[in-house]
């Protein structure tokens, strides 16, 4: 069974003393989460207060962003290797603001997710459609598209350490989110693409999340889908408790019986 990943995207949120707060915070609790993964993607800035908070314990901390050289005249980016030295594990590439907010391509999302392998960092890759690309009937289309241009290079054994996050767009920061079978029906195809270009025990392995106004309220019908392996949390993770509301939601589907604080 794929062990669900609840991971929070901070987005450009938090100061250095409210990051710290709420890494420690959600990490005095993450025990009591054993059967999840837990994710903290801060801004960049505050990736070492972030990491001094969280280092020895479960809860790991990620990137929201990186670019796909490892060095150089740069200004302003981020490499895979900086991450790695501030503690990062994880990356979130190609989301849905940076693709078509800040114009994202699918071929500068591949290079960065064949960078952060080349590092050892798993990468979060989100793909994902417009709403009127839902409604004109394009979302697979638009999914294959993106699946096949982002990941394009990748080795299935790269592919099965590859994290994908399903995003429709017009679900981000809207409050609006998709069916649990809509979500499922995305996420089913995500599974069976990868299955045709890999094989199917990459598909097997990949854990692919759901993201899009996901909140406490919402999260257990999401994730009791079979093709939905976790979260990729908005606003929600900027909250501990309504963050660590959907960790226990995913606890709970993943039959952990251990005793969780009450939520304030």
């Amino acid at each position: 069974m794929r062990k669900p990943l609840i991971a929070g995207n901070w987005k450009m949120n938090a100061t250095g003393e409210t990051a710290a707060a709420l890494a420690r915070s959600i990490s005095d609790q993450s025990p009591a989460y054993g059967a999840v993964d837990l994710l903290v993607c801060p801004p960049f800035c505050y990736l070492q207060a972030v990491a001094a908070v969280l280092e020895g314990g479960t809860v790991l901390w990620g990137a929201q962003n990186m670019y796909h050289e490892p060095g150089g005249a740069f200004t302003g980016e981020i490499s895979a290797a900086m991450l790695k030295d501030c503690g990062a594990t994880h990356v979130i590439l190609g989301h849905s603001e940076r693709r078509h907010v800040l114009g994202e391509t699918d071929e500068a999302i591949n290079k960065k997710t064949l960078a952060a392998h080349q590092a050892g960092l798993i990468p979060i890759v989100c793909v994902g459609e417009l709403l009127s690309e839902r409604e004109a009937g394009q979302t697979g289309a638009v999914i294959r598209r993106q699946f096949d241009r982002s990941l394009a290079g990748l080795s299935a054994e790269l592919m099965a350490a590859t994290v994908i996050a399903y995003e429709p767009v017009w679900a981000i920061g809207t409050g609006k989110v998709a069916a649990p079978q809509q979500a499922e029906e995305v996420h089913a195809d995500l599974r069976r693409l990868i299955s045709e270009r890999y094989n199917a025990g990459a598909a097997d392995q990949v854990r692919i999340l759901y993201g899009g106004s996901v909140k406490p309220d919402n999260a257990a019908e999401l994730l009791a889908q079979p093709n939905i392996d976790g979260a990729l949390v908005g606003g929600a993770s900027l909250k501990a408790d309504d963050f660590l509301a959907i960790a226990a939601a995913g606890t709970l589907l993943a039959g952990d019986d251990v005793d969780r604080p009450q939520t304030r």
